[in-house]
């Protein structure tokens, strides 16, 4: 049976959004230490990878991503303590829209047509 999910996008400021892309490329920095390998995985391109950090990064008082360059030991990215605290933040906040709207999306649930797969 097919099911209705909760997507969070929270509005940052009129002009920039947080939702489950970002995140997911915050993420895939978090994993791997690097953007191009977090791009990769998603199927996105780098410059697009690196657009969106910007976005994030100038949306917050402090850069969510630094990135380092390349050199003996190679360059990579990491999250800051502000780029952790906002991607813990939105994963708790997540949670709590999910388990708040359980019930009714559980009902929207029952109301949808199968899939014709």
């Amino acid at each position: 049976m097919d099911e209705a999910r909760i997507s969070l996008r929270i509005e940052l400021r009129a002009d920039t959004l947080l939702g489950p892309g970002k995140v997911a490329l915050l993420e895939g920095i978090r994993e791997t230490g690097s953007i191009s390998a977090a791009s990769r995985r998603m199927g996105m391109s780098y410059k697009r990878a690196w657009y969106l950090i910007e976005t994030l990064n100038a949306a917050f008082r402090e850069p969510l991503v630094e990135k380092s360059k390349g050199g003996k030991a190679g360059g990579g990215a990491r999250l800051t303590a502000t780029g952790d605290a906002v991607l813990d933040g939105y994963r708790r906040t997540e949670a709590s829209a999910a388990k708040a709207a359980a019930s009714e999306v559980e009902r929207l649930s029952t109301l949808l047509k199968p899939r014709e797969d």
